[in-house]
């Protein structure tokens, strides 16, 4: 009886489908987050008679054969790469990135990690950290009597001091871009390390080759769409459900085939 087995296989996919879209939910008011699909795909066919197979009884060549199904696998849990709404909040070091592209930083064991959360703020010491506490790359460091902070779209940040007419220039803020940025590892707090599928990073200065650029005073939210999330969570449920009735039944049959004199 492969019911029970194949039923079993598509109760645990679309299990793994709700945890996708739950994990999505809870990721609504996340800044920069990119919302997740489960992907699946169908397990190995068991080969009764293949295709092309010769007809041991005339001679003639079987035109589909008998291939029977052992059920579903996940086959992968990728990323929907897309541009979420831009808020705006008013804060000197909240920047969003307009386009592709991610903020770099260097985590305390010296490694480079990517985050498109750039709500940024300034260490005790005046360098640019996010809310993590990681320096944001190359290392910027804003002067104490620093009264005001701008950020042009090319990431150059000027500071205005008390008696100066002219903004100083502190420095750049880089963007690094992937080849693929579905194959970026995921880790937690809105960053991601960089792996052998998402290619190495590209490190250049926003709008230039490709990269987005900043805007200033605002926050990237979620592009998770609360409608398609909860269409695709009842339409999980269902198939939950149908796998589950296809194990009872293969349950009633195996039981009328116990009672059977």
């Amino acid at each position: 009886m492969r019911a029970l087995q194949i039923a079993a296989t598509g109760m645990s996919a679309q299990q793994m489908r709700v945890e996708v879209i739950s994990n999505n939910l809870a990721n609504m008011s996340t800044t920069g987050y990119n919302a997740r699909r489960a992907e699946f795909a169908d397990l190995h066919y068991q080969q009764i008679t293949s295709p092309g197979a010769i007809n041991a009884t005339d001679g003639t060549v079987v035109p589909t054969g008998i291939q029977l199904g052992l059920g579903v696998r996940a086959a992968a849990v990728s990323v929907n790469i897309s541009q979420g709404s831009l808020a705006s909040t008013g804060g000197d070091l909240d920047i969003a990135i307009e386009g592709s592209g991610y903020f770099e930083v260097t985590l305390p064991s010296g490694q480079s990690a990517f985050t498109r959360d750039g709500a940024l703020k300034r260490s005790p010491d005046g360098q640019i950290v996010t809310s993590e506490g990681y320096a944001v790359a190359p290392g910027i460091t804003i002067p104490e009597e620093t009264k005001l902070i701008t950020i042009n779209p090319s990431g150059e940040i000027y500071a205005s001091f008390d008696g100066q007419v002219t903004p100083q220039l502190l420095g750049q803020i880089t963007l690094a871009g992937f080849t693929n940025e579905k194959g970026l590892q995921a880790t937690g707090s809105n960053l991601f390390l960089e792996t052998a599928a998402s290619g190495p990073a590209q490190v250049a200065a926003p709008g230039e080759n490709g990269l987005g650029s900043l805007r200033q005073f605002f926050l990237e939210g979620s592009s998770v769409d609360a409608v398609r999330e909860i269409t695709d969570l009842i339409e999980a449920q269902r198939g939950y459900e149908m796998n589950a009735k296809v194990i009872t039944a293969a349950d009633q049959m195996l039981g009328a085939t116990t009672q059977i004199r």
